[in-house]
């Protein structure tokens, strides 16, 4: 026998304050007995510390605990028997926090992770082990308005702009000039600009564009915050043409980010790196710290 959990959309994508909706579906080659059928519906924060934070603070311990958005437990079905053949049983539950916690947006992070799941049981008596699905769904958190901040942000990199530089002697002469379109970015739409290399004493290897989530975990008492990688598109190979501008264009992977996220007990940020690579496989890098947000259509 089989159990599954299929939603109405498609998508398995849905808003704060709407009602989720689908149906379990029992196949069966014959008539089987059951203890009962229940439908879990749970929404957590869950937090990690990277290894290198473990033991710092001991208030961490309380701080990383999963903090639950929403929680549903339903009886589907009370203990009978199922007939031969498929057997649809639909459901529905209100979206809705069960806490002040809004339902953030579902997020897929390292140490960081916000997820909405259907689980089912179908229990099958003492001497048979239970029937378990879980179904994973997609949460979009609430929209703004859109936001003012659009104003481009042109930027000129050189040896002198450069930080955490011991001696400036040893990097070679460069200008590498260009625009972000935007600091504060719609997350459906793509991150767009500019850049070109006015010019280089040293031939370009590969110019890069880096994509960086800040996940930060903790409380008043501490608090341990890591960056990582999401993506890194290569925008240009060689030693690119001299003033020629080449265009920046990334779009922002669901799952992998969300709406910038600010709470007493965790945060989540998002970062740009533009990094040029050099022949000898020097890098040279400038950060762009980016806020994220969902706009109302």
């Amino acid at each position: 026998m089989s159990l599954e959990i299929k939603l109405k959309r498609a998508s398995k994508i849905y808003h704060p304050g709407e009602v989720l909706k689908g149906s379990l579906l029992v196949e069966t080659k014959s008539d089987i007995s059951h203890t009962g059928l229940f439908l879990n519906l749970e929404g957590l924060v869950s937090m990690q510390l990277s290894s290198k934070s473990v033991g710092i603070f001991e208030a961490f311990y309380n701080s990383v605990k999963p903090i639950p958005l929403i929680t549903v437990n339903l009886e589907v079905q009370k203990a009978g028997k199922f007939p031969a053949g498929v057997t649809t049983i639909p459901f529905e539950f209100p979206l809705k926090a069960k806490s002040t916690r809004p339902l953030y947006d579902s997020y897929h992070g390292v140490f960081i992770s916000v997820q909405y799941t259907l689980h089912a049981e179908l229990r099958r008596g003492i001497l048979n082990k239970p029937l378990l699905k879980s179904l994973e769904f997609i949460i979009e958190g609430d929209k703004v308005a859109k936001s003012a901040e659009q104003t481009p942000i042109p930027f000129t990199i050189t040896p002198q702009s450069l930080e955490n530089i011991r001696e400036i002697k040893s990097v070679p002469d460069f200008k590498i000039s260009g625009t972000l379109e935007r600091a504060v970015c719609d997350i459906e739409q793509p991150l767009q600009g500019t850049i070109s290399v006015d010019h280089s004493a040293k031939p370009i290897k590969s110019i890069e564009l880096q994509l960086v989530r800040v996940e930060t975990c903790g409380c008043a008492e501490g608090y341990a915050k890591d960056a990582t990688e999401i993506q890194n598109i290569q925008i240009a190979e060689g030693d690119v043409m001299r003033g020629l501008a080449i265009p920046i264009h990334m779009v922002f992977p669901r799952l992998f980010t969300c709406v910038t996220t600010a709470t007493n007990n965790f945060k989540i940020e998002f970062e740009v790196n533009i990094v040029i690579v050099l022949q000898d496989d020097h890098l040279i890098t400038e950060n762009f710290p980016i806020k994220l947000y969902r706009p109302v259509k």
